[in-house]
This record gives C-alpha cells, structure tokens and sequence, in this order.
C-alpha cells in the first residue's frame, strides 16, 4: 500500500535519519501544512498501529504492558533474560489471570548464546495418578476434577537455575505488589470474568477473588489478589529462609520449590481437591518434575528455527507446515495473490491432519517426529496439494509405529478452545527466551485452589486430549495432553534472528506461521509482520477427524480480491473481526544487529526495551 504522505509515525518507524534522506526538500519544512507534525501531512492509514521498539540492551515484549515493564526491571537490576521472564510470568498471573498462572503449564524456548546452543523447557503437569479415563467429558471443562498437576512455578525454578541471577524475592516483588495492592483491571480482561461469571460463581474460592460483591469488576477497578499475593510471599520467603541458613543460591531456590511441590502450597491444594471430589494429591505434586529437551528445528530459506517438542503440538506443526511451502517461492507472488493464502491454508491443512492422528506424550506412545520433522515426508505431502481447488481435510499420513493398533472410528466430540499468553525477552548478553504459558481454557478449571489464589490448568479437556478410545493421546493417569504452546527462536547462521510467541489455543502453529512467513518471505519488519491481516483454520467437529469441515476464519481487513479468490477456490470463508487471531510478542534482529521489539494490538500486549 502507497500512502500519500509520510506520517509521524512512519518517520519513527522508518528511522528519522533514512526518512528524512528519502524527503524532498519541501518535505523537511517545520511549519505549515508539511511539517512533520501537521494534520494534512498523515496518511488515510498507517502500516501499523504501534512502532517497533529499540532493544539495544535488552527488553520484554509481553501479554500486558505490566508484565513487561516487570521484566525490564530486572533486566535494569543486571539480570539476565531468564530474571526477566519470570518476573513477566509472575506478573501475568497477577493481571491475565485467565489465560497465566503459576499452577498452569507451559514451554520456554532459550538461547544460550555464549554457548550458541537453543534449549526447549516443558513445565507441563500431567493427569493425576487418581485420574478416571471414563469421566464425563464435561467435568473436564471446568470444576475440581479438571485439574492437572501444576508445572508453571517449576519452570520459573528451573529458568532461574539455569540461567537467572536474580534472587526469586526480587523477581516475584511486582507480582506479590500487584496482587496485594491491586492494579488497574484490563477493561479486556472484566470483559472475561462477566464471560465466566456463572461459572467463577459455583465456587466460593474463585467468587471471592473474581466477583467482589458478588459481581465482576468494572473495567480500570482497582484489582487485587490477597491470597496470591500470600501464596508468592510464602515461596520468596522459602527462598530468603533458605539463603539466611547459609544456602547458596542454587539451594535456596530449591526451597522455594520444595515449598510448593512438597510443601504448604501442595498440601493446600491436595487437601483442597480432595475435600471437594478432585483427584489431585501430594504424591502428584511431588513426582512432577520440569523437563529440560533439545527443541524441534528445520531448516527454513536458510535460517535455522527451533520450537517446542512434545508434548506441544506446535513444534511438530510449525516445522512440517514450513517444510510443506518450502517447495513454492512465496516471495514472488503478490500480496494480493489468493494463491499466497490458499498455499498457507493448505499447508496448515495437511500438516493438522499428521500432527493429530500421531502427537501424544512420548512417555506413553511412539511419536514418529524424525519422519514429520524430514523434508522428504513435507515432499510426499506437499503433492496433496492442489494449485487451484481446496482439498477435503485428509487423512493424517500413515506412519508405520510399531504395530500400534488402528484407530477406531472418529468421534464427533467437539474440541474445546484454549487460552494462554506469550512473552518474549533479549539480554545484553545476547541471551533470549521465548515462553508461552496457558491455564487451558479461559480461567481453566474456575476453581481457586483453597486459599492458594492460584487458578489450575484444564489442559485433560477434548481438545487437548483426543476423544476416542484408540487414539495416542487419549488422556490417562499420569499422561500429558498436548498444548499448542510453542515459542520460537530463529538464528541466522548461529546468531539470533528473531525470538517470538504467541497465544492462541488451536490457532498458536497458524499464526505463527504467518508471522514468520511475512518475517522471512515477505521480508516485513517486525511490527508490521505482526499486525498483517491474518486467517485461522476451523475444523467441526475437530482436528482429529479426517474429513472434518473446515472454514477459513479470515479477519475483514484481508484485500477483497484474496477471500474472492479463496471462495472461487473452494475454500468456505468465515470473516472476523479486523483484528481478531493471535498476539504475537517478539524481537527481529536486522542485519546490522539492531534488536527490534513488536507487541500485538490484537490484545493488551506491550514491549518495553532500553
């Protein structure tokens, strides 16, 4: 798109010095009808609706702008990227309580950069040891039977182990602020809780929290937590207990984790669950452990991405679908070209179909990544696809995986969304993480966790967990679901080219994959790769049945000509809101080395950097 003039906020964006060189000389006028600052001088429209943020020493591009000016005051205090990640995490669960808790679950991507080397952390709890496979599918939507074991505070320990420097005190302190004092509630976020009202309301714990007087607070109401507040008091001072007893800081932080896993944290919420019918126990608590992994990667154009392995689903999907349009030149079709979106629809088409009938916890079953990871096997299914008509939802692929038995019949339960929150972090160190943590569906199970104030992971609902007996991810005890949690780092030649992540539940592999398709292929900078019109691909009743109708949920700032052309194609086209799919948080390194932050508007995002 040409605009007509050059507007404030394209001369920010552009830089001033290359703006103002691209200016004829009347351009550079200070007052008048030309001045940078002048009415007549912007444009009808703008390339994006945020400009991009300077990160030369380091920043945070999170889910809430708290959240990231959180986590770059650690980084001000000379932590590390892992201090500011947790600060973040621990934020979000205090100011996007529907979407991030210390007792849900989640995946960090990490790049070590003086070592050169990428590095995937699951922090996902499993079903409890006590766990019903033949429960009624709907008590696992919400409601003390819902609940997960907890993984999130184990990830936060075993990021600051590793890579932290920070006391876990320091790093939790505006969290344990915010909950205590209150903050400004998200106008987004009281729009929530009047969405879960009824269901926040069967349970005294969650009402007393969410429904002050009975009812959900008002938009920028003064919004507090007490017993998290409490509940992140207690695990810092576990940690400075343990520092005043002469442990070293490896050592105390391990208190800090006991006290949650084996301590009184575990024995509230086991003493909670089981007064109230639920299946979690301290034996639960204490056998979770986090799971430090080598990240899935492909080679894509040459660059070097690495997502999350199993048990999250987008790693496998953000990988195949790359290897799938690897095979076209996207960069030489036309922004207005259906055929660009039609390639990206179909991909994501083929690859839902492999990734459902074959992820599932490798613990429990035999996951045949190599073969979904391999450029001959994106190959053998790019052929599915036809250049000029949308194909039927297929069939995944047919992977041999040690006589495992066939699938049964597909089922026509309907899965059910998820929702999560993503933040993105670089160092003056050069390190960088990507993490996206989610309590499952929106605010989880509902149910606060005695006087914990820590909301639980729904993640055993269909959806997450396959809906027929037969299949690799049917939920069991012990077992983890699959997430579509899968943060992103992207290195060109082993230096870092791009961190990122997003929310999202099922549409997380697509709009990530969109965003790096417009990074790499189409070459946007970052915030307006961000803000691109995106799709997201609907199944019914799900993903896990082959021949499932699928709609393209296209938001309605898409070029007329590209739905038209998808329709005429075949493709059944469902327009949304402008701005509608995803929010994507990231940093993209250009080539002479300057870090750029993006946030979503999408959602409440922001990136702060200095």
């Amino acid at each position: 798109m040409q605009d007509k003039g050059l507007a404030r906020r394209d001369v920010i964006a552009a830089g001033l010095a290359s703006a103002v060189a691209s200016l004829p000389m009347p351009g550079l006028a200070q007052s008048g009808a030309r001045a940078p600052d002048a009415p007549r001088s912007a444009p009808a429209t703008v390339r994006a609706h945020r400009v991009e943020v300077p990160m030369p020493h380091g920043g945070v591009a999170a889910g809430h702008p708290l959240a990231a000016m959180a986590g770059t005051r650690m980084l001000l205090q000379g932590g590390s990227a892992a201090d500011a990640a947790v600060a973040a995490m621990a934020v979000m669960n205090v100011v996007e309580p529907w979407a991030s808790s210390a007792a849900g679950n989640g995946f960090a991507t990490c790049l070590n950069r003086k070592a050169g080397q990428v590095h995937s952390l699951a922090f996902t709890g499993g079903a409890p040891a006590l766990f019903d496979p033949d429960v009624d599918p709907a008590e696992l939507d919400s409601g003390h039977k819902a609940v997960t074991v907890p993984g999130a505070f184990g990830g936060w320990i075993a990021l600051a182990r590793r890579f932290g420097r920070l006391p876990l005190a320091t790093l939790l302190e505006p969290a344990i602020g915010y909950a205590r004092d209150g903050h400004p509630l998200d106008a987004s976020i009281a729009m929530f809780i009047g969405r879960q009202q009824a269901v926040l309301a069967r349970y005294p714990t969650s009402a007393a929290i969410f429904l002050p007087g009975g009812k959900p607070p008002a938009p920028r109401a003064l919004f507090k937590n007490p017993p998290l507040a409490r509940t992140l008091q207690s695990l810092a001072d576990a940690e400075t207990r343990a520092l005043q007893g002469g442990a070293d800081r490896d050592a105390a932080l391990n208190a800090a984790y006991d006290h949650f896993y084996t301590g009184p944290v575990a024995q509230e919420m086991s003493r909670f669950s089981a007064a109230n019918g639920g299946w979690l126990r301290m034996a639960d608590m204490a056998a979770y452990k986090p799971v430090w992994e080598a990240p899935v990667s492909t080679r894509y154009r040459g660059l070097d991405v690495y997502c999350s392995p199993l048990t999250s689903r987008t790693g496998l999907e953000l990988c195949e679908q790359l290897n799938i349009v690897e095979g076209w030149d996207l960069a030489a079709l036309d922004v207005t070209d259906p055929l660009l979106t039609h390639w990206l629809v179909e991909a994501i088409k083929v690859t839902k179909a492999d990734v459902y009938r074959h992820a599932a916890d490798p613990r429990f079953v035999t996951v045949p990544v190599d073969r979904l990871l391999s450029k001959d096997f994106a190959a053998q299914r790019r052929a599915l696809i036809d250049r000029t008509r949308a194909i039927a939802f297929p069939q995944g692929a047919d992977i041999a995986q040690n006589g495992s038995p066939p699938l049964l019949a597909m089922a026509d339960t309907r899965a059910r969304g998820g929702d999560t929150t993503s933040l993105s972090v670089v160092d003056a160190d050069g390190n960088a993480i990507a993490v996206t943590t989610t309590v499952g569906g929106g605010f989880g199970t509902s149910v606060v966790m005695g006087d914990t104030g820590l909301l639980c992971n729904n993640g055993l609902r269909i959806g997450s967990t396959a809906p027929y007996d037969g299949h690799p991810n049917r939920a069991a005890p012990g077992k983890r679901a699959l997430l579509g949690n899968g943060p992103i780092i992207v290195l060109d030649n082993g230096r870092l080219k791009l961190v990122c992540g997003t929310p999202g539940g099922e549409t997380i592999g697509q709009t990530q994959f969109q965003f790096l398709v417009n990074v790499i292929d189409r070459a946007m900078p970052i915030q307006q790769a961000i803000e691109a019109p995106r799709f997201a691909l609907h199944a019914e009743p799900s993903f896990y049945k082959p021949g499932a109708a699928i709609s393209v949920q296209m938001e309605s700032r898409f070029d007329p000509a590209i739905t038209q052309g998808l329709a005429a194609m075949g493709h059944r086209v469902d327009m949304v809101s402008p701005y509608a799919i995803g929010s994507i948080q990231g940093v993209l390194v250009d080539a002479s080395g300057a870090r750029m932050g993006g946030s979503d508007p999408r959602r409440m995002g922001y990136a702060v950097g200095y």
